[in-house]
């Protein structure tokens, strides 16, 4: 069994995470805050404003701001080597 995530990364998506600040009908002066993760490909991140547009339709909580972070987390891994390899003699 293979991991959703995993394929999504090998695809090229990576992890976003959003903080989705909304005001609340019951009491408007307050800001609340949701945080939102799943895999998405930047930078037109279609997964999270898909989301969004759910929230604007559905949800009635008013946005007042996202902010995004996005790391690929599969990607080429950096190295050195701690000790040179000499030659044999």
């Amino acid at each position: 069994m293979t991991n959703r995530g995993f394929l999504a990364q090998l695809k090229g998506y990576g992890m976003t995470t959003a903080e989705i600040h909304f005001f609340r009908l019951d009491a408007p002066s307050l800001l609340q805050l949701f945080v939102w993760q799943d895999y998405d490909l930047a930078p037109d991140f279609p997964v999270l404003f898909g989301f969004l547009d759910h929230w604007r339709r559905e949800i009635e909580a008013p946005l007042h701001s996202v902010r995004i972070a996005h790391d690929q987390l599969v990607r080429p891994t950096e190295w050195r080597a701690a000790h040179p390899i000499l030659p044999l003699p």
